[in-house]
């Protein structure tokens, strides 16, 4: 189901918003990967299906234009997919350590494992944007709060748990690739932060490695 209409300046909603009918530097990749025919040229039907696609997630401006954040976007998706269930494939994230909530910034991909075998996931989650970037490293869990409340930010942070100063696993409502970022934390669905709270526990460890795209 697609976000409701974005509003632009002067009022204008994104829906309402005309089309960019020119042919995008990355318009055969998008083309590709919406199931569009691959022509390498911008169509009418290629822009609806682009602003669709801007509108679910948060790009802005969603006109339909086929240009770098969007494809960043979808790429980091393939990426993702790539990922399957073994998200640990090149063993960055240790296995010596018993339970552990491993972070991917690359991929922007969370997952929590026990050893060796995988517990939970992988979950795409959204991490800090350039200038609040996410700090790498090892960690441990040393606070939790179901139902925190950001005096920094002003806004709801249920399932908070904390393992670096002021960055925690939090859930919010945002689409999970809304650019360009948080403001360091790692942002999780309402469900998949529910299920991080019920796995994890002060002590447990956390390890956070890669760089995200743009930062």
């Amino acid at each position: 189901m697609l976000a409701a209409p974005l509003v632009l300046a002067g009022g204008t909603t994104a829906s309402a918003a005309a089309c960019n009918m020119t042919t995008g530097p990355h318009q055969r990749q998008v083309e590709q990967f919406l199931g569009r025919p691959v022509d390498g040229r911008q169509s009418a039907a290629d822009c609806q299906a682009i602003r669709a696609f801007q509108a679910q997630h948060g790009i802005t401006p969603t006109a339909g234009y086929a240009g770098p954040l969007t494809w960043q976007t979808m790429n980091t998706m393939l990426a993702q997919r790539a990922a399957g269930k073994n998200p640990n494939r090149d063993g960055r994230c240790p296995t010596n350590v018993g339970r552990v909530a491993c972070v991917d910034l690359t991929r922007q991909l969370s997952w929590i494992q026990d050893g060796a075998t995988l517990a939970y996931g992988p979950v795409p989650v959204r991490t800090g944007k350039a200038g609040t970037e996410t700090r790498t490293g090892h960690r441990k869990i040393y606070y939790r709060s179901i139902n925190h409340w950001s005096t920094i930010y002003d806004v709801a942070m249920p399932y908070s748990q904390f393992f670096d100063g002021g960055i925690a696993f939090h859930s919010t409502t945002k689409s999970m690739w809304n650019p360009p970022g948080s403001g360091g934390c790692v942002n999780m669905t309402s469900t998949d932060a529910k299920a991080y709270w019920n796995l994890l526990k002060n002590g447990d460890d956390v390890f956070v490695y890669g760089r995200k795209p743009g930062t």
